[in-house]
Parts: structure tokens; C-alpha cells; sequence
């Protein structure tokens, strides 16, 4: 029987600081290195280097920043096995692979926990509970606790969404200083008002109480929000204070493209602590393909330069990187430029629209698209970082925890447009289902039944699939404008079948260096 003894880890918290914690960990031969999420999503943690452990890149902070209406840090799946169950058997359902040195990837596809590394020990104790017995020892202990070990009696209960924090999408103005080629947006010169914002940010906070949601998260969007920003701040100055007094947690980000951030705007970001997600897709002149300025003059060289300024003022910007056919192929270099700033990113998948170029030019062919996806993986693998990446590597995937749902569209979401009219995904903005001046806009939201709905993933076709609760089905909006239905997989679908045996051995290989027993 092993022995508990104590390590120092050193976990990543919200703001990209490292804090410090003791933690209980294994001492004996066998060791077991999880991803496990601790039910909060988070941009960025680490495992450190320690002998002897059960280590776990522990998810504190929020999730990767990006343009869609996140799923959330609001799953509260059922619980998987009784306490008192005397006989174990191994899981089922587990996915598991072979990594360097004898150690092996394990992943409950229908489990809290996400990936977990075994040594061959602690491999060798998994695998004796082929035949059900009671749990022998605390590695034991510690499988069951990992939900890679079930009781016999165990009946498994459906996955219930409970969200937390109600996310709104402000649209601060409808103008940009680019012409980016997937933009979904028919631009103007308009922008909201002051009382429009504070009357958004009213509606926002009436929903969120009304609903008994904690956390309220505010996404500044445009348009380039940056044009509008002096309602940026006033919108932000008086949310804190609606937080305050309503004991709400408030969480802020302003969606830029990057090209014009002042000095000052990036102080301000820094000193109120208001994230920044800047767009980036490609270096050089694969960015400059699809993002460029209203006279087509490329803006990769200016979007580097803000993200050196923010750098060197400790601000830490989140990249979205957007896949078409005209970058899949050089995507490899989008993530090395990531990497070696130690930047957090996430990659995200063209969606056709109205607005748009043609889908014939910027759709990519899915042998391209996973290709080079795969080529990017290769350079993450060969430079690990210490950040936890598993949840932004494709498209609407999230493996924090399982989930029913891709989105909040359509249950804890609102797109508030620049004259006030609340629509439930900013790829709708143009139409409306209701206004600020409602006095609960999520309530009409979530009663719209016409057009696409945010269905759960088990009343999908996708009900057989092994990876149904880390897809959740894709985006809803994208899967029924392609089909005209609701109930069916995505476009996206093999995809994200072909890339999640390559997402998971990363996060394995990412354990193994930075987990895994020093040296």
C-alpha cells in the first residue's frame, strides 16, 4: 500500500499568476497525473515537476477567450458511482493510449475527469479491476475518485447542465477599421449610446438576478470596440458598480482586432483588469489574407506591435485564430508565434454567412483542414507548454468537463446590439428577439422556438458517439443553417472525430513533462 505524504504544486490561477498550495499526494512507485478540472473553466494552468504524485493542472480561472457564447463553468455532472459500493470494475467506456516510457493516456468519455496519465504501476493496478473487487489500496482509491473505476451497481445518470454566469455580448458599435474576409457583419458607421449601454448593462444584471446566476461575464465586441471606447470604460465603471451591489461577480473582455490599442487603452485593460482577445490568424501575410484594412493594406505588422505593447506591460492577451482554407495550410506558424510568446489562443472554424466571402474561397476541404491542424499540433508537441491547451484546440470542443450543450446560446447568453435589440448569437444580431427595456430578456430568449435551437447533444443523432459530451454537437446556428435541422451532427463532425485521439496525447505528453516525476 502506498503511503500519502505532501508536495509543493504550483497551480495557474484566473489572472495567469502563479499561487502557491500544498497538496495531497502519493509517495509510493505508482503514479497517476491527471488534467482533472476542478468544475471551473480556466485560460491557463500548469503542472509542475514533483516526485511521487497525483498532480492535477487544477482549472481555476476562466474560459479561453473567445467570440462565441461559451459553454461555461457551470457543469455539474451526476455522480457516477454510490460512496458505499463495495465491488469495483474498471470503466467501461475508457479511451486509453500507449505514451513514451511505458506510461498510458486514460480518458472517461462520459466522466468529470478529463485526462489522466498512469505509470506502469499504477496502469497494472487499473487493469486488475477487469474482474470487480473492493478497492484494495489508496492508487485504488484514487482511480475510483478519477471515475476510471465503477461500481457494479452503478447506474449512470443523465448529465444536467446548472449555468452559473450569464454572458452578454455588447456591441459597442457597428463600425471597423477592417474588411476581414469570414466577417459575418453588414458595417456601419453606428454606435450605441451611453444610455443605451447603461440601460444593456440594467437588462443584463435584471436577467441574471431574476435567473439566480453568481457571475455576470461582459464581452465588449464590435465592430472594433476600441472606436467606441470611452462607452467602453463608462459601460465598464458602472457595472462594477451594479456588481457590487448585487453581490454579482463581474468578468470583462473586449474583443479586438488589435491594429490601433493605444498605450493607454492597454494600461486601462491591465489596471481594471479587463481581459483582451485580439484575432490573429496567421503571421505575416496569411494574417494579412484574411484581416486587412477597408484599402486592403495588411494589419499583421501593427496587430504584432500591440501585442509586444501588452506584453510588456503585463497584460496577457488571448489570440483567436480563425481556420479558412486560405491559412489551414500555414496554420503551423499562427501557433509557433503563440507558443513562443507563451500566449494562450484557441482556433476556431470559418462559418459560412451572408456577409461573408464566398464559401468556395474560404471553406476549407476537411482532409486540408484536419491536415493542418495536425501539422500545428506537431509544433505544440515539440515545444509542451505549461499551459493547459486541451479546451482550445478545436473548434467548439471543450473537455473541462462533459457538457450537453456547445454554447449558451439560446439558455444563458444575450447579443445586445447597438440600438438595444437583444438577439440570442451575435451571427444573429440582425434579428432581434427582443430589447433591453424587456424586463427579463433571457426569458424571451430561451422562449424562441423558431430557427435553430441549442438542443442538448443526447437528443442528436449523435447519441452512439463516443466524444457526444466534448463536442456537445458543434454549433448549433452553423449545423442548422447547413441541414435546416436541429436534431443532427455537425457539419464539423469527423473533424472533430479525426483530431481528439491528437488533443488528448497532447494534454497526455503536457502531463508527462510538466507533471510528471522531475527529470
Amino acid at each position: 500500500m502506498t503511503t500519502l505524504g505532501s508536495f509543493h504544486q504550483i497551480l495557474w490561477g484566473a489572472a495567469g499568476h502563479e499561487t502557491e498550495q500544498d497538496c495531497a499526494c502519493s509517495a509510493g512507485e505508482e503514479h497517476i497525473w491527471s488534467s482533472a478540472p476542478s468544475g471551473v473553466c480556466a485560460e491557463d494552468d500548469c503542472a509542475c515537476a514533483t516526485e511521487g504524485y497525483i498532480g492535477s493542472s487544477t482549472l481555476l480561472g476562466v474560459r479561453a477567450e473567445d467570440d462565441c457564447a461559451c459553454a461555461g463553468p457551470f457543469l455539474s455532472p451526476a455522480a457516477l458511482f454510490a460512496p458505499e459500493s463495495r465491488d469495483w470494475r474498471i470503466t467501461p467506456v475508457l479511451y486509453r493510449a500507449s505514451l513514451p516510457d511505458a506510461h498510458e493516456l486514460v480518458f472517461n468519455p462520459t466522466g468529470p475527469t478529463s485526462v489522466v496519465v498512469l505509470n506502469k504501476s499504477a496502469r497494472a493496478i487499473l487493469d486488475a479491476y477487469h474482474q470487480p473487487h473492493t478497492l484494495t489500496d489508496d492508487i485504488a482509491h484514487q482511480l475510483a475518485a478519477l471515475h476510471l473505476l465503477t461500481p457494479i451497481q452503478n447506474q449512470k445518470s443523465e448529465i444536467q447542465s446548472q449555468p452559473s454566469m450569464l454572458t452578454a455580448w455588447l456591441h459597442v458599435t457597428n463600425a471597423c477599421n477592417l474588411r476581414c474576409a469570414y466577417c459575418y457583419l453588414d458595417k456601419t458607421g453606428e454606435a450605441m449610446t451611453e444610455d443605451v449601454g447603461r440601460a444593456a448593462v440594467e437588462a443584463v444584471f435584471r436577467s441574471a438576478q431574476v435567473n439566480s446566476f453568481r457571475a455576470i461575464k461582459l464581452k465588449y465586441a464590435g465592430g472594433e470596440p476600441t472606436l467606441n471606447f470611452g462607452l467602453v470604460q463608462a459601460i465598464h465603471a458602472y457595472a462594477l458598480q451594479k456588481a457590487a451591489k448585487a453581490g454579482l461577480e463581474l468578468r470583462e473582455v473586449v474583443l479586438s482586432n488589435g491594429v490601433a490599442l493605444a498605450q493607454a487603452v492597454l494600461d486601462w485593460l491591465r489596471d481594471e483588469q479587463v481581459r483582451l482577445m485580439i484575432s490573429l490568424d496567421g503571421v505575416g501575410k496569411m494574417h494579412d489574407a484574411q484581416r486587412a484594412f477597408i484599402n486592403g493594406r495588411g494589419t499583421f505588422a501593427l496587430v504584432a506591435r500591440s501585442l509586444d505593447r501588452a506584453l510588456e506591460r503585463g497584460l496577457t492577451p488571448h489570440l483567436s485564430i480563425t481556420i479558412t482554407a486560405r491559412n489551414a495550410d500555414r496554420l503551423p506558424e499562427a501557433v509557433a508565434f503563440a507558443i513562443e510568446r507563451d500566449l494562450p489562443f484557441n482556433l476556431n472554424f470559418y462559418r459560412e454567412n451572408d456577409c461573408a466571402a464566398s464559401a468556395a474561397d474560404l471553406a476549407a476541404d476537411h482532409t486540408r483542414l484536419i491536415a493542418g491542424i495536425k501539422d500545428a499540433f506537431a509544433v505544440i508537441e515539440a515545444n509542451l507548454p505549461r499551459r493547459r491547451l486541451i479546451d482550445a484546440l478545436v473548434d467548439r470542443s471543450a473537455f473541462d468537463a462533459p457538457h450537453q450543450h456547445p454554447c449558451g446560446a439560446g439558455r444563458n447568453y444575450l447579443v445586445i446590439d447597438q440600438r438595444g435589440g437583444v438577439a440570442r448569437c451575435q451571427m444573429e444580431i440582425e434579428r432581434p428577439v427582443t430589447d433591453v427595456l424587456a424586463e427579463d430578456p433571457l426569458a424571451a430568449i430561451r422562449a424562441r422556438t423558431q430557427d435553430f435551437q441549442n438542443a442538448p447533444v443526447d437528443e442528436k443523432d449523435c447519441r452512439e458517439c463516443t466524444w457526444r459530451y466534448w463536442c456537445a454537437g458543434g454549433c448549433p446556428l452553423l449545423t442548422f443553417r447547413a441541414t435546416g435541422r436541429n436534431d443532427v451532427k455537425s457539419p464539423y463532425c469527423n473533424v472533430y472525430r479525426a483530431l481528439y485521439p491528437d488533443v488528448l496525447k497532447l494534454e497526455g505528453l503536457r502531463l508527462l513533462k510538466w507533471g510528471g516525476p522531475a527529470g
